[in-house]
């Protein structure tokens, strides 16, 4: 059967709001479970997708990609597909593009960076709810983006993951981490080879407390060397989070 299997990359983006996270679980409605109904639906044949990472509650994807292995010559037009495949989904989750790669080419282990945004907003707007975390108090940018320096290179995170999450190793490669003002407010941006769970909610959360002057920017440096999530901050509300971009050595990620 692997013979006449053909595997491809789907590009979508989605509103979190509505959903219990990206990958599906029993008794919640997921952006997975959406996806796959869908899929099997147009396909007439039972579809797993792996997805590049996960997305807790509350989450937003602006791209995430998943793999999926259909039989060869089910997609003829790959444009009429995504047309027929959006028509499915509910209108929170878009389906943007759809290739074919290598047989061996892997959504989750192949991707060599991820990017995630955090927004945040200082005036009540109605059009922001569950799109960016209101916040009340004016933090110190400066003194933040000082503290977002320690973040860079290749460290042990432990301290920003959710405890009891099982993973191999909570070493991170972080390139890049800042706060950019906006006409609405401010956004967190962080890229790393990968992420821990919790990890973007925990940091942003520890970098306002600094720029609240709760702390002062080196502590950041023993917070990281404790490796013990209650010396960090608080996670901060899902609703601002942002999965931005996935990155692959042998396709072109942007569009």
């Amino acid at each position: 059967m692997e013979d006449t299997l053909q595997r491809f990359f789907l590009e979508i983006a989605y509103d979190g709001t509505g959903y219990h996270g990206w990958q599906v679980q029993d008794n919640a409605v997921s952006v997975q479970q959406k996806l796959n109904e869908a899929l099997h639906q147009i396909l007439r044949y039972p579809i797993e997708t792996i997805g590049a990472g996960r997305t807790d509650t509350g989450v937003h994807a602006r791209q995430l990609f998943v793999h999926l292995d259909i039989p060869k010559g089910r997609i003829q037009d790959e444009s009429r597909f995504l047309h027929s495949l959006n028509s499915l989904l509910p209108p929170d989750i878009a389906a943007n593009r759809i290739f074919s790669v290598d047989n061996e080419a892997h959504a989750r282990f192949d991707a060599t960076e991820r990017a995630y945004e955090y927004h945040i907003h200082f005036r009540k707007n109605p059009f922001l709810i569950h799109k960016s975390w209101q916040l009340r108090e004016l933090p110190d940018v400066a003194i933040m983006n000082n503290a977002a320096t320690f973040l860079i290179g290749t460290q042990d995170f432990a301290c920003f993951s959710k405890s009891h999450t099982q993973v191999y190793t909570n070493i991170c490669t972080v390139t890049q981490a800042y706060w950019q003002k906006t006409d609405n407010g401010l956004v967190f941006h962080i890229t790393a080879n990968r992420f821990l769970r919790n990890m973007v909610r925990a940091i942003v959360g520890t970098l306002l407390d600094i720029g609240l002057q709760k702390k002062t920017p080196e502590s950041i440096m023993d917070i990281i060397s404790s490796m013990d999530r209650s010396k960090a901050g608080f996670s901060v509300p899902a609703h601002g989070l942002y999965l931005t971009k996935i990155v692959y050595p042998y396709i072109d990620t942007a569009f």
